[in-house]
C-alpha cells in the first residue's frame, strides 16, 4: 500500500500538487518527491498500519459481540404482523399501494410512521425466499443455532 501512496503522490505532484500535515509536530507542506519522499513514505506505512489495526479491532469486536448474542444492523421494519397483513390483502387483491397507509410501524425512530413501499417489497421477497427454499432455511436455522451452542460451551 506505501507503494500505491507514493505512486499516487507523484501523479499529483505531476500536476503541482503538495503534500500538507495540517497539525501537529510535523504541520506544514512536503514535496514527496527528493528528501520528503521517505518521510511520505514513512507516513503512508503508519497510516496503513493504523488502518489494519482498527480494522482488526473492530473484526474483533463483532465476533465478541456475536458470541454474545448481539448481531448489528437495524430490526426490520416490517414485523410478521404487518408481513401476514399484507400477504392476507394482497390474496384479496389489494395493492402495496393500497396497503401501505394502513401499515403503522411498532418501534424504533420510526414508530407510528409508515413503512416505505421498498421495505414492504423487500420483506415480500425474504418471505418468498422462505417459502420457495424451506430446507434451504430450515438448515441455515439449524447451522446457525448450532454455531451460536458451540461459541456458548465453556472451553
Amino acid at each position: 500500500m506505501p507503494a500505491e501512496l507514493t505512486a499516487l503522490a507523484d501523479h499529483l505532484t505531476a500536476y503541482g500538487l503538495v503534500l500538507e500535515v495540517l497539525a501537529g509536530p510535523l504541520a506544514g507542506i512536503y514535496d514527496p518527491t527528493g528528501p520528503g519522499r521517505p518521510l511520505f513514505g514513512f507516513f503512508a506505512a503508519m497510516a496503513e498500519t493504523e488502518r489494519e489495526n482498527i480494522r482488526e479491532a473492530t473484526l474483533e469486536g463483532l465476533d465478541a459481540a456475536s458470541r454474545k448474542g448481539n448481531h448489528g444492523g437495524r430490526p426490520p421494519v416490517i414485523t410478521d404482523d404487518m408481513l401476514h397483513t399484507v400477504l392476507r390483502r394482497r390474496a384479496n387483491g389489494e395493492t402495496i399501494e393500497d396497503i401501505q397507509p394502513d401499515l403503522l410501524i411498532p418501534t424504533g425512530r420510526r414508530k407510528g410512521h409508515n413503512p416505505s413501499l421498498s421495505s414492504i417489497y423487500r420483506a415480500l421477497a425474504e418471505h418468498e425466499k422462505t417459502q420457495t427454499y424451506p430446507e434451504a432455511v430450515a438448515t441455515a436455522h439449524a447451522d446457525f443455532a448450532a454455531l451460536q451452542q458451540r461459541d456458548r460451551s465453556p472451553k
